[in-house]
């Protein structure tokens, strides 16, 4: 598995990147604990090393489930990368959105950047991953109450401390980013990408590229929909969010599902699936560092980590793209 620095730090992480969100259960219908400790363990394994989740994944589920699968693995030997920002047990900020929690009990989930906010979430996340220091600190969501130097401010004495090695935002814009680097060198930017989801390529990518900013993307097979397993009849269980996401709506998927079919050559002639096909089509994109992918079994953690392997030409990924110009998907409210 390649590895690659994160902005100007030393911090290293794999081009894979095992995605925490799912397991933690909330938004993703639930998650079975055995499943994604076996899960994050066969990742390791196969040297997906670096592991990215959030505090509100679970409401700490998540983070604890990683310190469970980790228990026994050296410090050294993986990469821990978390969020802060999204507060369910702090009433200031504002609100992000209305949820329930893992017991179905209604919260309201708040963006919160306090600096005494951020150092709290800090001090629990170490704790949670039972770890002395988290390699990857990121904002999770931008929190418009808050100053952005008050907020950085708090993450530049985390780092001076130790407790954390690089500091990190998710869903910045490029005016975002750049007030929040001029308080603490910025070492990576989180956006949402997929090949139906191209935005960040306008702007955040660019803006990275120029800043000596590393570029993780999150959601590369959106949220499931580019694996080819979704139907347009597909029914999602209770609690999965993706029911009611717009690129889950009948007519996308079967958009979607149409020029998945005119990709499966391209699968069928590397051995892989199209998962991993997909996976390796977002590793060659122009400034991106690595890819978040998730995995709830151990199957799924090995189908990721094999698309490290699939290499597609020049050629395979233009005529990838001029398919991905044919898909007009609908996501108006």
């Amino acid at each position: 598995m390649e590895y690659r620095k994160l902005g100007k730090t030393d911090v290293e992480v794999t081009r894979i990147i095992l995605g925490a969100w799912a397991i933690g259960g909330w938004m993703w219908g639930g998650q079975d604990e055995a499943d994604a400790i076996a899960a994050i363990r066969r990742s390791l394994e196969l040297g997906i090393t670096t592991i990215d989740t959030a505090a509100v994944y679970g409401f700490g589920r998540s983070e604890e489930i990683i310190a469970k699968a980790l228990d026994g693995v050296k410090r050294g030997d993986v990469q821990l990368l978390t969020k802060y920002g999204l507060r369910w047990d702090r009433p200031e900020g504002e609100l992000r959105f209305d949820t329930v929690d893992n017991e179905g009990r209604p919260i309201k989930v708040m963006r919160n950047s306090r600096p005494d906010s951020v150092i709290e979430e800090c001090e629990r996340s170490l704790k949670r991953l039972r770890t002395d220091h988290i390699d990857l600190f990121q904002c999770h969501w931008p929190d418009p109450s808050t100053p952005m130097a008050e907020t950085f401010g708090a993450i530049a004495r985390l780092i001076e401390q130790g407790k954390v090695l690089a500091a990190g935002v998710s869903n910045y814009s490029v005016e975002q980013m750049a007030e929040a680097h001029r308080v603490v060198p910025l070492a990576a930017s989180q956006p949402p990408y997929s090949m139906v989801n191209r935005g960040a390529e306008d702007d955040v990518i660019p803006y990275c590229v120029s800043s000596g900013i590393s570029v993780i993307v999150y959601s590369p097979l959106q949220r499931g929909l580019l694996t080819g397993k979704i139907t347009e009849d597909y029914r999602f269980g209770p609690g999965d969010h993706r029911a009611a996401n717009a690129f889950f709506r009948p007519a996308n998927v079967r958009r979607v599902n149409a020029m998945l079919n005119k990709m499966r050559p391209f699968a069928e002639s590397h051995g892989a699936t199209l998962a991993q096909v997909v996976i390796a089509w977002t590793l060659r994109r122009r400034g991106i560092t690595a890819a978040l992918v998730g995995a709830r079994n151990v199957r799924q953690a090995g189908e990721n980590a094999e698309a490290a392997g699939v290499k597609l030409s020049e050629e395979e990924i233009q005529r990838i793209d001029a398919l991905l110009d044919e898909v007009k998907l609908d996501l108006a409210e």
